[in-house]
């Protein structure tokens, strides 16, 4: 996929400005990665935003580094918060074990989702985007192949989005909507195997990316981890062979 392509797919995603500046939440992750490469595809100047929540998979946060280095973006930044404080998530609670079995037909949400995470980290970008006069911000949501996570749907983006406009000092004072904050997710509605696609389109070594929920400290993967089969499931249907770094000879 070619940028006349990219510029034609995500039409509403373009800057509104040449060379417009744009906070992308980056966790390291395939999706996020590959939001980083699209924002930059598209046009942006790219200021990534990555969170050291308390998460037990930070190997997480080494690839971010990598990766954020090897596209040479603006700036990237790494903001310490300690949401295992609170508790309540398997990924930041020692007490609860990670499962290992995805059920795609399930509506409970799992005991991975970390209450109110995008919130605090939408928040937090949307700081910075104010403070950089920015009012792009990007993140990898993604309601299809995911894990049914309540900040991840198309309407809890338009509902930010709105609040966005309502809370800051920029929305309220801009004199119409091309000037106020635009919330992107532009994968929102993709498979996992269309975004690996997208991704390898635009260049990305996914073997530098980090998805797993329990990676250890060399960032190599579990491969019995939900985000482990959703991720090998992407690569299986997209027919594209998958370059993740396991822990073990597991496939």
């Amino acid at each position: 996929m070619g940028l006349t392509d990219l510029d034609t797919h995500f039409l509403a995603c373009r800057p509104r400005n040449p060379g417009a500046a744009a906070v992308i939440l980056f966790s390291g992750g395939l999706d996020s990665t590959t939001i980083l490469a699209l924002t930059k595809q598209l046009g942006y100047r790219c200021y990534a935003l990555s969170v050291h929540y308390g998460q037990k998979h930070s190997s997480e946060l080494d690839a971010a580094k990598r990766i954020a280095q090897s596209f040479a973006i603006e700036r990237h930044e790494v903001i310490h918060l300690d949401l295992a404080l609170f508790g309540g998530s398997a990924l930041t609670d020692h007490s609860l074990t990670i499962p290992t079995e995805h059920n795609p037909t399930t509506t409970a949400i799992p005991i991975t989702y970390v209450p109110a995470r995008n919130t605090i980290m939408l928040s937090l970008a949307l700081a910075w985007a104010e403070s950089l006069g920015s009012t792009d911000i990007f993140y990898g949501a993604n309601a299809v192949d995911y894990s049914g996570y309540p900040d991840c749907r198309p309407e809890y983006v338009r509902s930010f989005e709105a609040m966005a406009n309502l809370a800051t000092k920029a929305g309220v004072e801009s004199p119409n909507a091309l000037h106020q904050f635009r919330i992107h997710a532009p994968i929102i509605t993709m498979s996992k195997a269309e975004i690996i696609r997208l991704g390898c389109s635009l260049g990305i070594h996914y073997s530098q990316t980090v998805s797993c929920y329990q990676a250890n400290l060399e960032g190599k993967a579990c491969g019995i981890c939900e985000s482990c089969q959703l991720r090998k499931a992407g690569f299986a249907q997209a027919g594209i062979a998958d370059p993740t770094l396991y822990q073990s000879d597991v496939k």
